[in-house]
Order: structure tokens, then C-alpha cells, then sequence
């Protein structure tokens, strides 16, 4: 495979020059555009002064656009996508990397912040995008810049403050097809000199837009109510404190996690009721009592206070401090196997406190040293609990391909009515048919005896349990060594105190069928014992004992010491990140740069159950990833800064890449060696007057693995090349102002796994069911999207929108949970969505 050299990145960067780059500045008058300030190196700076790779929309350009969601943003990002299965389980992708990891020990790569504030684990990461000063997204190793996560890119959510010096306000309603509704509003309220409050709010709802085939709520809905209140004190002209709180609830129904491999019919019938494409409707619904009968779908809760406080201690010199308190709880209960029979139920509590205080020193007296000096203190405490409920019938003919049943005739896609599987003689035949592709000859009796002992219902969880403590000391300096010229360097320190811990209880009585499986293994004369054993009647619940000598299997995981206890193990880790760079302004409002960076993963004190019933829990230290990354770009502002261009290239080795892989129903994070990464991003702006503006960005990333297994195969969630075009158009009308904003958005093909959904990587023990389709990927696709407003007196406004005009057909995401016992399931991407929209600001 070839590799670009840094010569040819240099050679190419003058055609960067003619190649389109986005950032979003604010311009009311269509005469010169006002720079927009970013804090992306912790101090106030243009675009252009900034040598990294960075895209920042102000809150007028998300609200031009309709990005009410990360996902949507990610769109308008180059080099960055975020896929949002639910709002409990977003994945963030920065340069072919994903940070979605759900496990309380993982660590992200990618760094979600809210002003300054690391709201990283992914179960509270996704947030609303709702009166926004800006967004800025950092590329590229950020570590020093960032700290702990940001091992490929941070993303910097600004939230708008309470100002004092202005009274304002909105309200907007929308309303849309699949009955969606939206409403918004914000007040800033002036408390007096140097004080004021602002709140703000906003509530979105959306039926699902996948059929419930079983009736009840259809899949793939939105539900979710945020609010925000911030105080501002200006003690002093030199002091600023701000306080803010922010409380989001979100309520959808299920996903639509479906089978394409087989017919949606009915459970009791067996009659088929849709079609298998992903978009069609879905025939789910949740094992009977599962979590106290709860239905399918996410409750969470995300809420956290935020003070900031900036004192410049002299003209050069400024203090700023940022302590927060941050939480999160949610439980989301889905169908796991995709199809109307309850083969498999699961379900993720998650839960998350975090405490966090940095201080920073910033020097920056316009001369020729600049930069600033840090500590920070970060506190996080967490677990996830991952309940599982297995039919045993219905498995085991999955297990051996008669999921059809004792039908003759009927179609291996159709799955049989459930009472067919309480059939003994069926079943026994199946567990019969499995034992001699082990080699064990399972006598009738026997056989019939087990499958007796089958459970409809058996019911088993796993809980990982993680604290850490971090304290980090960074330093970040520019030397300007003449008015066009200056290099810089950084370096961050951090230790880390983790204490990982694992619990897993069978909660029902033994599995049978665990037993079963577990009992093939074993050397004469304990396989026949064990055997023998599972076929006494009410064999699930007899205690373990001499004279029943069967130990406490389970399915899914393995019970801990005593069906539950806790245990734990702890790990010290200490590195260095850091980075040098080197910018040159070769005129006005331009610049080029090149930095090489190191950034790092911290280890990962991975807590998984036993291997055997009551064995030792498994911890494994996961070496800390590590990657050098090489990066040169340009960037400019010309034509009184009606047009920006900006573009890199970037060049990327990791070393320890961490990779998620599937044991059964677990999954397991792993190290997979060496893996590059190299490309080409860029943005580009035009404002052609005050009635017609023009925007673009591009990215082509090619991630890949280096060594193992997966050698060859592509990152995850990563495509190739993505790119988004749009407009914004605008004419007097009347007292008011028409606009119309389109947008085209494509992605090309992506995985969903680093196993790139291979035959070879989808068999036992990574599976129970070989899988031997590689489906489980999607092609390149386009969006479109559109909005047409009016606006009266710069005050009142309604516009319409549509977003996939086209009404693509695509899927966000494939295999999941259930692909290890061979029902890789499948979520449909958003259908066209239309609606209107009414605001009034004052």
C-alpha cells in the first residue's frame, strides 16, 4: 500500500488553494464578513490564526440549516460523522475513528465538551443543539489541547450566555408528518449592572417511522424535552462568572433493530405480516416481563451545572477556572434478535457521575510569546448493567437452521409459531442432531428429558462497574519569530487511578441449554454426569450439590463467585501527549501550517465475566493506544472576507489500536495492532452578496488496519469520501425577506464493524452461528434536503422544510447485539420529513 511522503503533501497543498473549505461567520449587511473568534487553544483567535484543522458554525448557520441534532451536523463537517442509533448510543467518527463505547471502563477518542466541559461517555454525550453561540470541531489529535479523549478530535458545543446588556427573546413551533412537533424558546432577562438570566428550552416529538407490525408505537421515534438556565455576574469590569445548568429527558420508543434475514410474521400464527427490507415494518416486541413487563424504548435522563469564571489579572494575564458537576441515567430495553419470537430481550442501564475542576493561566500580550499553563482534576464513577433474556427453545433451532420448525415445506425465512417450539420430540431431535456434530451419541430418553427442562424464559445479567481519577498538567506556547511567522509546542501530563469491576448473576435458575453446550465439552464420565443431570425434571432450579453436581451455567455470561458477588481489580496509568507546529502567514488573512502531534488512548482496565461458572472474573490491561499524526494546511480570507478557503492533509500511524470484537453476546475490547489513516479535508465558503451565499466541504479518508486478521479491512463507520453542498439564497419581498437554503449531503460506503462483516471473522468463538453473508454494510448514498422561509420586520418568520426529498432508503447501522447468534439485525435510516415552521423573536 502506498503511503504519502511529506514532499508530496507539500506539493499538493497548492492546489488547496482552489479547493473548497467552511466556516461559518456572521454578516447581516452583506458587506464585509466579522470574523468569527474560536477558543479551540484555549484563547480567543480567528480561523485563520488557528494551525489545525477546525470547522465552527455559529448558531445562525445550525439554525439556516435546521441542525437541530449532532447527526445532522456531522453532515456539514468534513472528516466527521456521528451515527445516532438512539440517543443512548451515539458513535462519534473523527478521521475514520469511532468513539462509542458503552462499557463503564472505555475510554473515547473522540471529545464531546459543553463550554469546556468533557461530556464524553457516549450514554450522556448526545445533546440538543438549541440556542447555540457556536459549534467548533477540532480534528486531529487534540490531547493537549483537550486532555483525556481526544485521542483523534474534540467537538466544543458553545452554549449562548446570559448577557446584560440586552433584553430578548423567541418562540417557535413547528409541526411536520409522522406527527412531529417541535417547540422552542428563549429569554434573556437583564437583572441589573453587570448581571442577567437566561433560559432556554425546547421540546421535539416524532412518531416512529417504522411500523409496529404487533401493534402498539411504531419504531425510530424522537421524544425529547431540554432546558438550559445560565447566570451571568460581572462583579468588576475584569471579572465574568457564569453558571449554567442543563437538564435533557428523552423518551423514544424502540429502535427498530430487524432481521432482514427473516420474515417479520405473526408469533402466535406464524403467518407472515411485512417484508424483510429494513425499512419496511418491523414485527418486535419485548419478552414477557422482561425489566417488570417495561415496553420497548430508552428513558434518560442527562443534567449537569457548569461555572466559569475568568478573571484577567492584569491586561495580558487572564485566570480561568471551570468546575462541573455532570449525571446521567438510562435504561434502554430492544429486541436484540430482530424477529417476533423472543429469542433474545436485552437491555442497558447506564449510569455516570462525573466531578471535574481545571484552572489555566493564558499569557497574551500581542507579542511575540503567547500560550498557557494548566492543571486539571477530573472524577468519574459509573456502571453499566446489561440484562439478557433468552428463549432456550427457540435458540436452539436457530443454533441448527430449523427455526422454520417441524413444518414441512415452510420456507427457512419463515420463522414457526412459538407454541411449535414447546413441541419435546422436535426439540429433543434438535439437541440430538447437536450432540453428534460433537461426537456424543445423546440417548432418547435423555434428550427428551432436557428439552422438557428447556426454558421459555431464562434470565441473566452482567454489570461492569469503573471509577477514575485524573490529574492532568499541560502547557501549550507560540513564539512568534517574526510578524509572519511563529512555531509552537504543547505537552500534557496525566495520571490516572482506574478501578474496573465485573458482577454476572444467572437470575432465574441455571440455563439449560448453557449447561447443554457447556456439558459437549467435558471429558467422560463428567459429560454423561452432567447430562444425565440436566435431564431431571425441573433440572434449572435443583441446587447445586454433591448428588447434583451441575454447576450454575449460564448463556450469555457466566455467573461471578456466589451468583453475583463484585469483583475488582485496579490500574495506574501515567503519558505524555504533546505537539510542535509551525505556521507562516504568507499575506493578510492567510496562513499555512504543519504540526506533528502525538496523541493517546489512556489504558483500559477491561472487566469481563468468567469463562466457567464461579471462575475468576477476567481483567485484561489494554495496552494505551497511541497515534503520530502529520498534518500540513492551508487556510485564507480574501475578498473582504466574503470568500474562505481552507484545506489539509493529514497522515496518521497508530500503534495499540484498541477494536471492539463480539464473544458470543459480549463485546470485548481488544488490541489490534498497527493501523494508518491518511487523507485530504477541505471547506470553502462564498458570499456573493448580500442575497446569495455558497458552501462546500470534502473529505476523503482512507482508514485502514495494518496487521492481524483484520489486516486490510476499513475502520468502521468510516467512509471514504464524503462531501456536503448547499446555498443560501435571499431576495426582498414585499415588508419582509425570502430565503431558500438547499443542501446535498453523500457518504460512500461504510462498515459497521472492523470485522468489515468478513465470513472468516464471523464464526465461532466470535460467534454461535457463522455468518457467512457479508450484508452487513452500506453503499454510498445522497441527501438532500430544503427550506424556504419569510421573514417580516426581522422578526416574525415561517418556512417550510424537507429533509431526504428524495426519500433515500439506507441503513445507520447493521449486526449489533444479535449477530453472534446469527440474527444480525439492521436500523433503517430517516425517510423524507417535512413539516413547517412559525418564530417570533422580540
Amino acid at each position: 500500500m502506498t503511503r504519502p511522503t511529506f514532499p508530496t503533501a507539500c506539493s499538493a497543498l497548492a492546489l488547496l488553494a482552489a479547493t473548497p473549505a467552511l466556516a461559518q461567520e456572521t454578516s447581516t449587511d452583506g458587506g464585509d464578513d466579522q470574523q468569527i473568534v474560536v477558543t479551540a487553544q484555549l484563547r480567543e483567535q480567528s480561523l485563520v490564526e488557528v494551525p489545525i484543522a477546525i470547522t465552527a458554525y455559529d448558531g445562525q448557520f445550525l439554525e439556516a440549516l435546521g441542525l437541530n441534532e449532532l447527526e445532522e451536523l456531522g453532515r456539514f463537517v468534513p472528516g466527521f460523522d456521528v451515527q445516532n442509533q438512539s440517543p443512548n448510543n451515539p458513535g462519534f467518527v473523527m478521521r475514520g475513528i469511532t468513539s462509542d463505547t458503552g462499557t463503564a471502563f472505555g475510554e473515547p477518542r473522540v471529545s464531546v465538551y459543553q463550554d469546556g466541559v468533557s461530556i464524553s461517555k457516549s450514554r450522556g454525550s448526545y445533546v440538543e443543539l438549541f440556542d447555540m453561540e457556536r459549534v467548533e470541531v477540532a480534528r486531529g489529535p487534540q490531547s493537549t489541547l483537550y486532555g483525556r479523549g481526544a485521542l483523534i478530535g474534540a467537538v466544543n458545543l458553545i452554549q449562548n450566555k446570559a448577557d446584560p446588556d440586552r433584553f430578548e427573546g423567541l418562540l417557535r413551533g413547528g409541526y411536520g408528518n409522522y406527527d412531529h412537533y417541535l417547540l422552542e424558546g428563549m429569554v434573556n432577562l437583564p437583572l441589573g449592572e453587570g448581571a442577567a438570566v437566561r433560559v432556554a428550552g425546547r421540546l421535539r416529538n416524532r412518531d416512529g417511522y417504522v411500523d409496529n407490525l404487533l401493534g402498539g408505537r411504531d419504531f425510530n421515534s424522537s421524544d425529547t424535552a431540554a432546558v438550559r438556565g445560565a447566570l451571568r455576574f460581572e462583579p468588576t469590569s475584569r471579572i465574568t462568572v457564569d453558571v449554567i445548568g442543563n437538564y435533557q429527558q428523552d423518551g423514544p420508543d424502540g429502535t427498530s433493530f430487524k432481521s432482514t434475514t427473516f420474515s417479520p410474521t405473526d408469533p402466535a400464527t406464524g403467518a407472515v405480516i411485512g417484508t424483510r427490507e429494513p425499512w419496511t415494518g418491523a414485527a418486535l416486541a419485548p419478552g414477557a416481563g422482561f425489566e417488570g413487563g417495561r415496553p420497548l424504548g430508552l428513558d434518560r435522563e442527562v443534567w449537569g451545572v457548569t461555572g466559569i469564571v475568568n478573571a484577567e489579572l492584569t491586561d495580558a494575564l487572564t485566570l480561568t477556572s471551570i468546575s462541573a458537576y455532570r449525571e446521567f441515567d438510562s435504561l434502554e430495553i430492544f429486541d436484540a434478535d430482530g424477529i417476533s419470537l423472543p429469542v433474545l430481550t436485552a437491555a442497558e442501564e447506564a449510569h455516570g457521575e462525573q466531578t471535574s475542576q481545571e484552572l489555566r493561566l493564558v499569557w497574551d500580550d500581542g507579542g511575540m510569546l503567547t500560550g498557557f499553563i494548566g492543571a486539571s482534576y477530573f472524577r468519574e464513577e459509573g456502571f453499566q448493567r446489561t440484562p439478557a433474556l433468552f428463549d432456550e427453545r427457540v435458540l436452539l433451532a436457530r443454533l441448527t437452521g430449523t427455526l422454520n420448525g417441524p413444518i414441512p415445506g415452510r420456507p427457512a425465512t419463515d420463522p414457526a409459531p412459538l407454541p411449535l417450539f414447546a413441541n419435546t420430540a422436535f426439540t429433543a431431535a434438535l439437541l440430538q442432531g447437536v450432540a453428534a456434530a460433537s461426537g456424543v451419541a445423546l440417548a432418547g430418553p435423555v434428550a427428551q428429558g432436557i428439552a422438557a427442562n428447556l426454558k421459555a424464559g431464562h434470565l441473566e445479567s452482567s454489570t461492569n462497574f469503573a471509577e477514575t481519577e485524573a490529574i492532568d498538567l499541560f502547557a501549550d506556547l507560540t513564539l512568534r519569530l517574526s510578524p509572519r511567522f511563529e512555531v509552537g509546542a504543547g505537552l500534557r501530563y496525566t495520571h490516572d487511578d482506574k478501578s474496573s469491576a465485573i458482577s454476572a448473576a444467572v437470575l432465574n435458575g441455571r440455563s439449560i441449554l448453557g449447561g447443554f453446550i457447556g456439558a459437549l465439552s467435558q471429558p467422560e464420565p463428567v459429560r454423561t454426569q452432567l447430562l444425565t443431570a440436566l435431564a431431571a425434571p425441573g433440572a434449572a432450579d435443583i441446587p447445586l450439590s454433591p448428588a447434583f453436581p451441575v454447576p450454575l451455567f449460564g448463556l450469555g455470561a457466566q455467573p461471578t463467585a456466589n451468583n453475583g458477588d463484585i469483583l475488582s481489580a485496579d490500574l495506574e496509568d501515567n503519558g505524555f501527549s504533546w505537539r510542535l507546529y509551525a505556521r507562516f502567514e504568507p499575506g493578510p488573512d492567510s496562513s499555512i501550517y504543519a504540526t506533528y502531534t502525538r496523541g493517546r488512548r489512556p489504558e483500559l482496565l477491561s472487566a469481563l465475566p468468567p469463562g466457567a461458572p464461579f471462575g475468576q472474573a477476567r481483567f485484561d490491561i489494554v495496552d494505551a493506544e497511541t497515534v503520530d499524526s502529520f498534518e500540513v494546511g492551508a487556510r485564507t480570507e480574501t475578498l473582504g472576507r466574503r470568500l474562505y478557503l481552507d484545506g489539509a492533509l493529514f497522515y496518521y500511524r497508530y500503534d495499540n489500536f484498541q477494536t471492539t470484537v463480539q464473544q458470543g453476546t459480549l463485546f470485548v475490547t481488544t488490541n489490534a495492532g498497527e493501523a494508518e489513516s491518511y487523507g485530504v479535508e477541505a471547506q470553502a465558503r462564498y458570499r456573493a452578496s448580500a442575497n446569495a451565499e455558497i458552501f462546500a466541504t470534502y473529505a476523503w479518508n482512507h482508514s485502514r488496519l495494518q496487521t492481524g486478521v483484520r489486516e486490510g479491512n476499513r475502520f468502521r463507520l468510516s467512509p471514504d469520501h464524503s462531501l456536503s453542498l448547499g446555498a443560501m439564497i435571499a431576495a426582498d419581498l414585499g415588508p419582509g425577506r425570502i430565503d431558500f437554503t438547499p443542501s446535498l449531503t453523500y457518504q460512500s460506503r461504510v462498515y459497521f464493524d472492523d470485522d468489515n462483516d468478513r465470513p472468516d471473522l464471523q464464526a465461532p468463538p466470535n460467534a454461535l452461528v457463522p455468518d457467512l453473508v457479508q450484508d452487513e454494510t452500506q453503499e454510498g448514498y445522497f441527501l438532500v434536503n430544503a427550506r424556504l422561509g419569510y421573514t417580516l420586520n426581522e422578526r416574525f418568520r415561517i418556512e417550510a422544510f424537507v429533509n431526504n426529498l428524495l426519500d433515500e432508503e439506507y441503513v445507520r447501522d447493521a449486526g449489533n447485539t444479535g449477530d453472534a447468534i446469527g440474527f444480525p439485525t439492521f436500523i433503517a435510516g430517516k425517510p423524507r420529513l417535512y413539516g413547517v415552521q412559525a418564530s417570533v423573536r422580540f
